[in-house]
């Protein structure tokens, strides 16, 4: 009989987890088909009541709500699914407040089984009230999370109190994961939507203004067909050249002349000080302006401005007189330019944002598991063959800011079907090369040509498909690098093999240990007694055995340095001065000066 009873308990548990795992697979599947959902809509109005829409239907509560955090930290609720009142549908929770601001503050799900008693975090009267008057007990708060930003808060809530499962806290959360992806996509999809009418708006604004001028219908076609064909400054000159004569000259926000074209008849000369006169009155004024040089040509500038935006200028230089038809011309031509100009801005500066974000999640991916086929297409449609990536490289540049290093390993990028952008706040690049050593010496002389000043550059070969060991590699190597007084150079890791030791860290322990088996002593004596003995081998290798100049460099007396060094003596041994002593304690003392460098004091 016993043994009958066991066997009904064990068929009895065997059903309970069946039921448990179909009702896992249940929500798995549910999940899953509810993020497969949000990929596919696009505006942020869209997205916000699906995610509530499907959470309500995941989860089964009697309440589901979405709050997201605007510019001053507080909660407002921008989403609903359940019965709720207009009332509680416009509250909004102060920063810090509430359940919201618990789960913000520890990044983390939260729950409470009857909210009225419970306790641990900062509550809003306003906020209790309403959450009273809808009978809300039991509430679950999950972050959605955008990188390590949370942007908000999703809810689950029911009017009776009951606690929360682990499962339904953790299929909330996944699904709070996937929900914030795609709200930041929807987000990122309307900024681009609201960017490109801009453009188009813009676009817009200029053609209305082109047709009421009045201008010849050749000019007309031709500046159009500019704009229709993607041409560049180039044509938008030639075209100006042929119906009115002189030289046109088209430069960009640089003051550096990206188009020039002259009719042959015309002998004009220049002013460099005029021109600058007339810039900066056309800027200002918004306005196409003239000035006479002092050969008697007649000069006209337009500036090329969006909004408050310089852009650039184009100037007519002939001798005829300036009319009125010609200024319009001019005119209608600098806005052409800037549209082009704002049209390749936005191109570049979205292929960079692109191309930054693969490079980001290929840096951020783990090693030794296989590239996502998605993250795969999206390089491949840039000409980029992720499996051919096999260098990664770093540069810096002090008398630059990081974004204009990007920029210039941007232009380079395509041409060696490599990505490039900024990563943990360093100018990095990931291409395919041959030969490491002769890319990152040509990636340096373009830098340092484009830049127009000194610049660092490090390359290191990937290798065990671990990226992000070789940027490791890279950026270290490139601080030891500048600890040596380098300040202009491209160069390999393997080039600087020999600081293996201190710019890899998977070495760190050999590093330690030769530290410790050379330097030992001194370093046990320097910690206990407040000295320095460590410095003082240093500023004597320095300055190659000189006593006189070792004590002046460590602003002591010479006989308080044979003191220091007599204690050396008796810590290391008589023979520390000789050749191979001297050698091996010497590179040892480089060695941890350059660790404490990077690691800071150790």
């Amino acid at each position: 009989m016993a043994d009958s009873d066991s066997g009904s308990a064990g068929e009895g548990g065997q059903g309970e987890l069946a039921a448990y795992r179909l009702r896992r697979e249940r929500e798995l599947s549910s999940l899953y088909a509810t993020a497969r959902s949000l990929t596919v809509l696009g505006k942020v109005d869209e997205v916000l009541p699906s995610i509530v829409r499907e959470a309500h239907e995941l989860i089964g509560s009697d309440f589901v709500y979405l709050s997201l955090r605007d510019t001053g930290g507080a909660l407002a609720l921008s989403a609903a699914a359940g019965t709720i009142s207009s009332e509680f549908s416009s509250a909004r929770m102060p920063a810090g407040a509430g359940l919201g601001g618990w789960v913000i503050e520890t990044r983390a799900p939260v729950w409470v089984s009857d909210y009225r008693h419970a306790d641990g975090f900062h509550r809003d009267p306003v906020f209790d009230r309403l959450v009273s008057d809808e009978g809300l007990v039991a509430l679950l708060g999950v972050p959605l999370l955008v990188g390590d930003r949370v942007i908000g808060v999703l809810f689950a809530a029911d009017r009776t109190e009951r606690p929360f499962e682990k499962d339904e806290v953790a299929l909330l959360s996944a699904f709070a994961d996937h929900a914030a992806i795609a709200l930041n996509n929807a987000r990122l999809y309307d900024e681009s939507r609201v960017a490109l009418q801009r453009l188009q708006d813009a676009y817009r604004v200029i053609e209305d203004q082109v047709a009421t001028m009045e201008r010849a219908a050749a000019v007309h076609e031709a500046l159009t067909h500019v704009v229709l064909t993607g041409g560049g400054p180039g044509d938008i000159a030639q075209s100006l050249v042929d119906h009115l004569e002189g030289v046109v000259t088209i430069r960009n926000r640089d003051d550096e002349v990206v188009a020039t074209r002259s009719c042959g008849a015309a002998a004009v000369g220049e002013d460099a000080r005029l021109e600058g006169e007339l810039l900066a009155e056309a800027r200002r004024t918004g306005r196409c302006v003239h000035g006479e040089g002092a050969d008697g040509t007649v000069l006209s500038v337009a500036a090329i401005q969006a909004g408050g935006s310089h852009l650039g200028s184009l100037s007519l230089r002939r001798r005829a007189a300036t009319e009125s038809a010609d200024v319009r011309m001019l005119e209608r031509s600098a806005q052409i330019t800037g549209l082009l100009a704002l049209l390749r801005d936005a191109r570049v500066e979205a292929e960079e944002r692109v191309r930054g974000e693969l490079l980001m999640e290929l840096l951020s991916h783990p090693p030794l598991q296989p590239v996502h086929p998605a993250l795969r297409d999206r390089a491949l449609a840039r000409g980029v063959d992720v499996d051919r990536l096999d260098v990664l490289v770093t540069a810096d540049c002090p008398d630059r800011s990081t974004a204009d290093v990007v920029r210039e390993l941007h232009a380079s990028s395509a041409e060696l079907s490599g990505l490039a952008g900024e990563y943990l706040g360093r100018a990095t690049m990931l291409l395919r090369a041959d030969d490491p050593e002769a890319a990152v010496r040509t990636l340096h002389q373009r830098l340092r040509r484009r830049l127009g000043t000194p610049v660092l550059v490090v390359a290191d070969r990937i290798t065990g498909h671990d990226p992000a060991h070789s940027y490791t590699l890279a950026v270290r190597c490139l601080d030891v690098m500048r600890s040596l007084g380098e300040t202009d150079r491209g160069a390999t890791t393997r080039r600087y093999a020999m600081y293996g030791l201190v710019f890899d860290p998977r070495r760190a322990q050999e590093l330690e240990g030769f530290v410790t088996d050379s330097l030992g002593p001194l370093l046990d004596y320097d910690q206990r007694r407040s000295t320095d003995l460590v410095s003082t081998v240093a500023a004597y290798f320095a300055h190659s055995g000189n006593l006189s100049r070792t004590a002046h460099a460590l602003h002591v007396h010479t006989n308080t340095l044979l003191k220091r060094l007599d204690r050396i003596t008796a810590l290391l041994g008589d023979d520390w001065r000789s050749a191979d002593s001297a050698l091996w304690l010497h590179l040892a003392v480089r060695l941890h000066q350059l660790r404490a460098v990077l690691d800071g004091p150790g």
